[in-house]
């Protein structure tokens, strides 16, 4: 039986990030790492910083991780695309060139005899009222439209900028630290969402930037996966047991 892998926020291309090559090489070597031991891999949002994909162009750079997806589903490995809010704005490319399977909403799923509630984790609890405004712009197909009517040159300067700016705005460029279990709104989101269903055994996320693996009950756990900016974080499903571990160069750590 091979491994179920999960990963989320590279940022792959930001402005802010100044090992940006470094980091994306990084990322390509662990996925080379567990090619063989891999049935699906699922990225679960922001991999890319801005990605917006125009009718006979795409964002420049990202080949080396581009090259090693598409490696990887000619493998017959699954690898599943989460859009976030920074990478929203794909149509058809990343499936029909790199074989991805893409997902624009939260998915629920069976892997291995378990229910995995499965989603990037934007606008899920979020009480920000101004981001919900954004949010909706940002899924908006007229406004999608409108940014597309823009040359990708400019086009694209807007999107990184913007994204570099909004990173810039936090300490560090980093998301706030955990704010406990009654403040944090994904996992009062899931513990809204499980009273409906009950059946989940896995609730993961990413979007947060933060390491968290908490039990809600005896039978459901929720885990949020950190980034691959500082963190180089993954969690890893064997069929039996769930893992969250750092990615070190030449061997992972639990």
């Amino acid at each position: 039986m091979k491994n179920i892998y999960f990963l989320s926020d590279a940022h792959l291309g930001s402005l802010a990030i100044e090992h940006k090559r470094t980091q994306e090489r990084r990322l390509v070597r662990f996925l080379d790492s567990i090619k063989h031991k891999a049935a699906a891999i699922y990225l679960l949002g922001d991999m890319f910083d801005f990605w917006n994909e125009y009718r006979y162009v795409v964002p420049k750079g990202y080949t080396r991780f581009l090259g090693k997806l598409s490696e990887l589903t000619d493998m017959g490995v699954e690898v599943h695309f989460f859009t976030g809010n920074h990478d929203i704005w794909t149509y058809g490319y990343l499936e029909q060139e790199c074989g991805l399977i893409v997902h624009k909403k939260p998915l629920t799923t069976e892997i291995y005899g378990k229910l995995f509630y499965l989603a990037h984790g934007d606008g899920l609890g979020d009480p920000d009222n101004n981001y919900k405004i954004l949010r909706k712009m940002f899924h908006n197909r007229t406004c999608q439209q409108l940014l597309n009517a823009i040359h990708p040159r400019w086009g694209m300067w807007l999107g990184l900028t913007w994204a570099k700016h909004s990173r810039l705005k936090r300490a560090d460029g980093k998301e706030p630290p955990y704010m406990g279990e009654d403040r944090e709104y994904l996992v009062n989101y899931t513990k809204e969402y499980m009273k409906e269903h009950p059946d989940i055994d896995f609730f993961i996320y990413g979007h947060r930037h933060i390491e968290l693996d908490l039990m809600l009950n005896r039978k459901t756990r929720m885990m949020i996966l950190g980034d691959w900016i500082w963190q180089f974080t993954y969690a890893v499903f064997d069929g039996e047991h769930m893992f969250l571990e750092q990615y070190v160069e030449g061997e992972s750590q639990p």
